[in-house]
């Protein structure tokens, strides 16, 4: 194999190896039949390539049955995966019924290999495999047609697929093939890997938000994804008036947008909902797990930090949340689905947070009220952050400068 050859399969490999980094992510998060999935779909592909290269350990006629075996397991495999992608593995006799055809499939194509000599194995083998993946593309295709957005992309990915698996079968065939077939192959390995990736992501998507629905119910909030209105208000009932508990400390932060409003009346509410949208995926990006966060008013958020009560702490909190939420963000002004990816507007978020070290002790109503008064009035203040200065008796900037906690700059 020449270098250009090489150069193509070893960022094919590299595509592998991140799919299967994402599904060790994802299988971190709890969703193991998604992880299983994608794991399984770059260990599969990975493995067949390289069996497909030459690379085994094997030559000549033991060469040739070994990757007829290899042919038939990964094609079925494959398959099977991708008709769980596509929903059609969730009823137990459909699941039987699938994978005892798969299996007799497989079992008389290797059956009818060991009746031939060792190459002519590996052909059959090989149309068997295009045959499935065939196959395939056309349930894809019908799921596709009766209005399933995501088989669309799997028709793409099994199409991608196919050409790689002709690609590698002519490679298997014929060892002295030129590198314009292996570049080929790899680009459609590497591009059935991304369309592949991209659709158990969306999936992936599916499931965190049907998660976070069955968890909050009607008060799942889906603009910011949080916990709406009065879910925010169960939440703040529910850690300041545990029974049996004796008064803890804790934090809260305010977070108030100061200029939403004034974009719903420049652009419209479309501009309003995007840079919510957005706003809330930045906080729910850089927030750690152990804060609970939910919605406050119309143009804020409240987060409630369990595990302390430490300014230092709250502070390096709240700092970090204000340099994310200030980014600029290029807006759609558009609520049509042709152009939400086209910006419209460039705005950046005007905030305040306030920042409120205090226990459970204290009265729910009083504790939010303070952290939202206090958020309110940072928006005059070059930091945009404020806290309650006990020795004055007012709200104070928060400082900015590592180890001080004196009011102004």
């Amino acid at each position: 194999m020449d270098s250009l050859a090489a150069g193509f399969w070893g960022a094919f490999f590299g595509t592998a190896t991140l799919m299967l980094l994402a599904s060790l992510a994802v299988f971190l998060r709890s969703h193991r039949r998604v992880a299983l999935t994608s794991g399984l779909s770059a260990v599969v592909s990975a493995a067949f390539v390289v069996a497909y290269l030459g690379w085994l350990p094997v030559e000549g006629a033991v060469e040739a049955r070994v990757l007829a075996h290899v042919a038939i397991v990964a094609a079925t495999t494959l398959a099977l995966m991708l008709l769980s992608l596509l929903g059609l593995l969730r009823q137990a006799g459909v699941v039987r019924r699938l994978v005892a055809g798969l299996a007799a499939l497989g079992a008389a194509a290797i059956g009818a290999g060991w009746l031939l000599d060792p190459g002519q194995a590996l052909a059959l083998s090989s149309v068997v495999a295009v045959g499935v993946g065939s196959a395939m593309l056309v349930v894809a295709l019908r799921s596709a047609l009766r209005g399933d957005r995501l088989a669309w992309t799997t028709v793409s990915g099994v199409s991608f697929m196919l050409v790689a698996l002709a690609g590698l079968s002519w490679i298997a065939l014929d060892r002295s093939v030129a590198w314009p077939v292996h570049a080929v192959s790899a680009i459609a390995g590497m591009a059935y890997l991304s369309v592949m990736a991209l659709a158990l992501w969306t999936r992936y998507s599916y499931l965190l938000e049907l998660a976070e629905v069955m968890a909050h119910g009607p008060s799942y909030d889906p603009v910011t994804r949080m916990r709406s209105h009065s879910e925010t208000g169960q939440l703040v009932g529910d850690v300041f008036f545990r029974r049996d508990a004796e008064a803890r400390p804790i934090g809260v932060l305010a977070i108030c947008l100061s200029n939403l409003y004034a974009l719903e009346n420049l652009h419209g509410r479309a501009a309003f909902n995007h840079a919510l949208f957005v706003c809330a995926g930045r906080l729910r990006r850089c927030v750690p797990q152990t804060v609970e966060m939910g919605r406050l008013g119309d143009d804020g958020f409240l987060l409630l930090v369990r595990t302390t009560s430490d300014m230092k702490e709250l502070r390096a909190l709240a700092r970090h949340i204000r340099d994310r939420l200030v980014r600029p963000v290029s807006l759609s002004t558009s609520s049509a689905p042709g152009r939400l990816e086209a910006g419209g507007t460039a705005w950046v978020a005007e905030l305040g947070i306030g920042v409120l070290a205090t226990s459970t002790g204290v009265r729910p109503s009083q504790a939010v009220t303070t952290a939202r008064a206090m958020a309110r009035t940072a928006w005059t203040y070059p930091s945009r952050l404020a806290f309650y200065d006990a020795q004055a008796g007012q709200i104070a900037e928060l400082t900015t400068q590592p180890g001080s906690l004196v009011p102004g700059v």
